[in-house]
């Protein structure tokens, strides 16, 4: 950055260096007392020195309200970054980070963290602590869990983790209750619950077993050999109060997903006896199974008003 940057433009409010090959950002930065933001993407800043020191203790620092380092060389994320007590928008993606550091916590005036396009493979808890937090970027990381303190953040209206290494969703995501988008698409989660949607039809036998169970016609052990009086016995019943009926050994495996154009309770896995018995309100009710009581909990926590967006492509 120039020298007497600070003198030529002392009421300098918005400075943008992206695109420039820099190196390092100077001394002049910290003696820019009107500066709220900044933005610096797609340079070279990374190494020993990119960023000046003191600046947790600089003017700027109680003024700068949007930091954007995208698309640059940092492995870490500068411990210096986390003395500016008073931002508000930090990104931080197309960079080399493996971690985020759970010092993260003392931005707490931190309304937008973009971090998507890193090597990042863990969430840690302390970013839970973040009280303002709104929208959070994580996508195209390695991040294989979300932990479930992340339902703290209370006033999250968007989550973007797509394209990590997700095979779940914590159950506490409910708890995110101003969430509006969730995008998950690319995780090895919505690869498999598009996968689970594939339904193979029932055999002959379970056909019949399950005429059998769901008319309650009668038979006697006297009546069927041992095999076919074992196999009835282990009929499970759907837990899709609309339906009645039982399953066998073919049955449709599901991630809750609702709607295509969006809307979603809970990823969870849930069992029925056949694709008819999808509905986005199969389990609002209460049935005799277990599985089903389990849903039933998990939709009551649900309001209709709390249904949200989900991105799965």
């Amino acid at each position: 950055l120039p020298a007497g940057l600070s003198q030529w433009f002392p009421a300098l409010e918005v400075l943008d260096v992206s695109g420039t090959g820099l190196t390092e950002m100077g001394a002049e930065l910290l003696s820019l007392p009107c500066l709220h933001t900044l933005l610096a993407k797609n340079n070279r800043l990374g190494g020993p020195g990119s960023l000046p020191k003191g600046l947790g203790q600089a003017p700027l620092a109680r003024s700068l309200r949007v930091l954007n380092l995208s698309g640059n060389r940092f492995s870490e994320v500068p411990p210096a970054l986390l003395q500016l007590r008073e931002l508000r928008s930090l990104s931080l993606g197309g960079n080399r980070l493996h971690s985020i550091p759970p010092d993260i916590q003392e931005l707490q005036s931190l309304e937008f963290l973009y971090l998507g396009g890193n090597f990042i493979t863990a969430i840690p808890p302390e970013l839970a602590k973040l009280p303002s937090l709104r929208y959070l970027v994580l996508c195209d990381n390695k991040i294989q869990s979300i932990p479930p303190q992340l339902a703290q953040l209370h006033s999250l209206r968007s989550l973007s983790l797509h394209n990590n290494l997700l095979t779940y969703l914590p159950r506490e995501i409910l708890n995110l209750v101003h969430l509006e988008e969730l995008s998950l698409r690319g995780n090895p989660l919505v690869v498999r619950f598009v996968r689970d949607l594939t339904y193979n039809p029932p055999s002959l036998q379970e056909l019949a077993g399950r005429t059998v169970k769901t008319r309650n016609i009668p038979y006697a052990p006297s009546d069927l050999p041992d095999s076919l009086v074992r196999y009835l016995s282990l009929a499970s019943n759907c837990p899709n109060p609309k339906c009645g009926g039982v399953y066998f050994d073919s049955c449709v495996r599901q991630i809750k997903f609702v709607d295509f154009c969006g809307k979603y309770r809970l990823p969870l896995m849930h069992y029925l006896c056949s694709p008819e018995c999808s509905s986005p309100y199969s389990s609002a009710s209460q049935s005799s199974t277990s599985q089903s009581e389990s849903d039933s909990e998990d939709e009551a926590s649900v309001a209709a008003h709390r249904m949200q967006k989900v991105l799965l492509g």
